[in-house]
């Protein structure tokens, strides 16, 4: 399978394929996002997810795939630091702000970066018309910041926090978008990078979350296991997808199309978490994913 991928590069098969990735994980990164914010504690279920994904990528690195080459360890190090880092923020971020007002927000201000990120690195340049998409895109998430700022009620005391805790986030997503996208490309099997970044990615936060992990008793461990395993399940084809999408096409269009996932947000905030949406709220997330389709249509 990885020769068939590797072959892919650079066509338009490849680009088409690049476009079903960035969507699927569009959708899997919003039910993620859902999974971490749900009934339990961001920390403990990001720890659950983190733990749970390791041990399934560990046989599959150790076993399956060709190991990394040499210069793989610096970057892998270099990954583990800058994923640390986002974890601890966004996990920040979600015990301060309802789902619904802190996600568009993470998500929406990591395409900037990483459209500028990715023109640094990798020569990728948007034309005049994907940055008017891109400017559509921040306009809804810049009016969808002013309205929550004025008309959420919950956790309002903590809320200014929380919406330039996630600001701070989504720098983190563009971050750690432009450099595993360098990561993924640094090596010949793509795969190599997917199974060992997730084996070494998901020992972080289980570690600092130790102590509270051996103090659960059983009846809170099971269900905090289960919604481990379904998030783990979630993680590898959201950032699997959105990985090899950019390991195939544009990494600043592959950014930008995946924010779409603030449309899927609202809809599992309003549907599964229970929280209530408006429809200006909507209004603006669709702004939000109408600039990420101008930017793909204008490419």
């Amino acid at each position: 399978m990885s020769e068939w991928i590797l072959s892919l590069e650079g066509t338009q098969a490849g680009h088409d394929l690049a476009l079903a990735l960035a969507m699927l994980a569009a959708l899997l990164h919003a039910l993620f996002g859902a999974l971490q914010k749900g009934r339990h504690d961001p920390w403990m279920a990001r720890s659950a997810i983190d733990g749970c994904y390791a041990l399934i990528a560990a046989p599959f690195a150790l076993f399956v795939v060709p190991w990394p080459e040499p210069h793989m360890w610096l970057i892998f190090a270099g990954a583990m630091l800058i994923h640390a880092g986002y974890k601890y923020l966004q996990a920040m971020t979600y015990s301060r702000g309802a789902y619904t007002v802190v996600y568009p927000v993470v998500r929406g201000t990591g395409p900037l970066f990483a459209v500028l990120g990715a023109w640094v690195i990798f020569d990728e340049r948007f034309n005049a018309g994907q940055w008017l998409g891109l400017a559509t895109l921040l306009g809804g998430i810049f009016g969808l910041a002013a309205y929550n700022l004025r008309h959420v009620i919950v956790a309002r005391e903590t809320l200014v926090q929380a919406l330039g805790l996630a600001v701070a986030t989504g720098g983190f997503v563009a971050l750690y978008t432009t450099y595993d996208a360098y990561g993924i490309r640094a090596t010949h099997d793509p795969f190599t990078f997917l199974a060992w970044f997730f084996m070494l990615d998901g020992v972080f936060m289980p570690f600092i979350m130790r102590r509270e992990l051996r103090a659960l008793r059983w009846q809170e461990a099971v269900p905090l296991f289960k919604r481990g395993l379904l998030g783990a399940i979630v993680a590898f084809f959201s950032f699997g997808s959105i990985l090899m999408a950019t390991r195939l096409d544009k990494v600043g269009e592959a950014a930008v199309l995946r924010e779409t996932s603030t449309v899927f947000a609202a809809l599992i905030g309003w549907l599964v978490l229970g929280e209530r949406v408006t429809k200006m709220q909507l209004g603006l997330m669709a702004l939000i994913a109408a600039g990420a389709v101008i930017v793909e249509v204008m490419g």
